[in-house]
């Protein structure tokens, strides 16, 4: 993997077209498992201990560099109740990555891993990166699933392993870091076997873009 550089401003809200990339992620799991709270720690740097249930989808706008290169990242952030599959499922075949996530302290949502992954498999580009992350690791007494099962359902998978906090801020960070690695990896060597490649849910510097403006931390 890359060595890290330094991140942009925390949560780009503005249109900005000054990016080499913009890769389309999307974050999904169970409710309950911490998705909202894993975006918010990463793009606002902050934590709430309340629990608001996502109702359909929503985003927000980070830009960092790797590589060397400016990427901005449109995350997608899902709901994970049944009655609103049809509207989330539709945002998969845009999307260059996936932070597919369950809770430690939750078997049903780490049961429910491998029909995420089915799904994601169904409905996104074939080249989609995928990472696993078993998120809430600071509730060790409450945790019901081990990291070897962890790293066993990813290994399973073929794709990489997580665990982490979004409360304790522990791998969020890295989490997407590797992610958007995975991504930039991939599109090399796409563009390798077909110069005039240009997945969707990328675009390029010179695309015409426009951003929903998205409120920030509310902590």
């Amino acid at each position: 993997m890359a060595t890290d550089h330094h991140d942009l401003d925390s949560c780009d809200t503005a249109v900005d077209a000054n990016f080499d990339y913009m890769y389309k992620v999307l974050i999904v799991g169970n409710s309950g498992s911490g998705k909202t709270a894993f975006l918010v720690r990463y793009c606002d740097d902050c934590f709430s201990p309340s629990f608001v249930a996502t109702v359909g989808i929503d985003f927000k706008v980070k830009s960092l560099f790797r590589q060397d290169k400016r990427i901005k990242l449109q995350i997608w952030d899902t709901a994970g109740q049944e009655r609103y599959r049809t509207i989330t499922t539709a945002y998969y075949r845009g999307a260059m990555g996936f932070i597919l996530l369950f809770d430690l302290t939750n078997e049903e949502s780490f049961l429910a891993v491998k029909g995420w992954s089915s799904t994601i498999k169904d409905m996104s580009w074939e080249n989609a990166q995928v990472v696993l992350v078993g998120n809430k690791s600071d509730l060790t007494e409450s945790r019901v699933i081990t990291k070897e099962q962890g790293m066993e359902l990813a290994q399973s998978l073929g794709i990489e392993y997580f665990e982490a906090s979004a409360k304790e801020d522990i791998n969020v960070k890295q989490t997407f870091e590797t992610l958007v690695d995975l991504i930039s990896e991939k599109m090399a060597e796409s563009i390798e076997k077909n110069p005039n490649f240009v997945p969707r849910g990328s675009r390029p510097r010179q695309a015409d873009t426009k951003e929903v403006q998205t409120s920030g931390c509310a902590c």
